[in-house]
């Protein structure tokens, strides 16, 4: 097996667990191999650190897959790494059937992703090293899982930096387009072949549930309370029943929940779990009609039809038009102290809500794309804690890895002082359990999630 050499003067980052070395860090190479064969990488006076996959045309020159010596990736290799993996998601996850079933690096395997819908898995290799054992993968996962099929989404950008074309299909068995899962007691259909990256976000797993507490709570506002009133059967018995202002019992079972806005919706899994929580009415936003319709067919099998509408627009200009519109109502509502042009219709804009959930794809994709990025989710984050009802809820994400998780908090608090609001944070999140992170390998750490209540000044 040739030997890579590092650089005396290079960061210990490998020491450290970092998986990754860098075309930059290599001293020499001694001896030959072939892009995409494994090497051993030793530090400048020859001592041995791990073993990983070496290409020549791409800046990380090798991935670290052992910190023992190893000769080949083998199905037997694979084999126990993915009982590994299954195990971890046994653990942590107990009962889930669908989830991100190997996390590339964070699973010791750098350039490989698997996420598991129900009996079907979908793989991503996205490196030269994983792409040319792939029948060793698909052995070793049919041992291990023993899937109903397997298909491949190498369809990203990042493979034609490996010298790569991209490419999807049928790898094992039989795959439907089409895939229902359950997540938090909640029926997803996913589309493995169209749907974005492998189909499915499972990194939000969590923080979906954890939008529950904001769900109900918001009667009072209505001047509806809870009272004791007599039983209907006639007897001497109280019982507790909404009742509003006027004394009138009110039978809407939803009395309490709140209103909700979820943009970038994509297959509506924040606008489920808000309905299942409890929220009256939900607003599902999405640019794309395919995502739109995958969020209607997601809410029509959860049997929450009666409580979504569903918007096909651009978030920004979406939350725009109802900030706009919103300024304009109070102007008119102050129109006795100035003239005001009340000719302008507003139709159904101008709209607030009790929580407003935005959880937009990725702005910054490359460290020179951070300022722009800062705009955009600046610009964003304003419109959207404007639209939140006083006192109400912000909540909030972004999976720009470039995007720290101090300068998001510093951009979001920008946002406020611009909105004039006073955001109080209650909840600060990152992936979920099936989305682990290694210690000192700050890529891993790419999804910031915070929920904000949010008040006036």
């Amino acid at each position: 097996m040739a030997v890579v050499i590092l650089d005396k003067k290079r960061k210990k980052r490998l020491e450290a667990g970092h998986p990754w070395v860098y075309q930059s860090e290599i001293e020499r190479m001694e001896g030959e191999a072939s892009p995409g064969q494994l090497v051993s990488v030793h530090n400048h006076l020859g001592q041995y650190l791990a073993t990983g996959y070496w290409n020549p045309a791409s800046q990380i020159t090798v991935r670290i897959v052992s910190y023992a010596p190893v000769e080949a990736m083998t199905h037997d290799f694979f084999a126990e790494r993915f009982r590994r993996c299954l195990e971890q998601r046994e653990r942590f996850l107990p009962g889930a059937r669908s989830y991100r079933f190997v996390y590339g690096e964070a699973d010791f395997l750098p350039g490989l992703i698997v996420d598991r819908f129900e009996d079907v898995f979908v793989v991503q290799l996205l490196t030269l090293g994983m792409d040319q054992v792939r029948e060793a993968i698909v052995s070793a996962l049919v041992e291990v899982v023993e899937p109903a099929g397997i298909y491949e989404r190498s369809d990203v950008s990042v493979r034609e930096l490996e010298g790569l074309e991209q490419r999807t299909g049928l790898l094992y068995g039989e795959c439907p387009q089409h895939v229902l899962i359950t997540e938090n007691g909640l029926k997803l259909e996913i589309d493995i072949q169209q749907g974005q990256k492998t189909g499915y976000f499972f990194d939000q797993r969590e923080n979906r549930a954890a939008i529950a507490p904001l769900m109900q709570g918001w009667g009072k506002r209505s001047g509806i309370e809870l009272r004791e009133i007599p039983a209907e059967d006639g007897s001497e018995r109280l019982v507790q029943a909404p009742v509003n202002a006027n004394g009138k019992v009110v039978t809407f079972p939803l009395w309490d929940g709140a209103t909700v806005l979820e943009c970038f919706s994509h297959t509506g899994s924040f606008t489920l779990n808000a309905c299942k929580y409890g929220a009256k009415k939900v607003t599902c936003l999405d640019i794309s009609e395919h995502a739109i319709e995958s969020a209607r067919t997601n809410v029509k099998l959860n049997g929450f039809e009666d409580r979504v509408e569903f918007v096909v627009a651009d978030a920004f200009e979406y939350l725009r038009e109802q900030v706009k519109a919103l300024d304009l109502r109070q102007e008119r509502g102050h129109a006795d102290k100035k003239k005001v042009d009340t000719s302008q219709p507003l139709h159904n804009k101008g709209k607030t809500w009790d929580v407003v959930i935005l959880d937009p794809p990725a702005f910054a994709k490359t460290r020179s794309a951070v300022e722009g990025a800062c705009r955009g989710y600046k610009d964003i984050n304003l419109h959207g804690m404007k639209l939140v009802n006083e006192g109400g809820y912000l909540v909030t994400a972004s999976c720009s890895y470039h995007m720290k998780p101090d300068l998001f908090l510093e951009t979001i608090h920008a946002a406020a002082n611009d909105a004039k609001k006073i955001l109080r944070l209650v909840e600060f999140r990152g992936a979920g359990k099936d989305h682990p992170r290694i210690l000192g390998v700050d890529e891993g750490h790419y999804l910031k999630f915070a929920i904000f209540e949010v008040r006036s000044r």
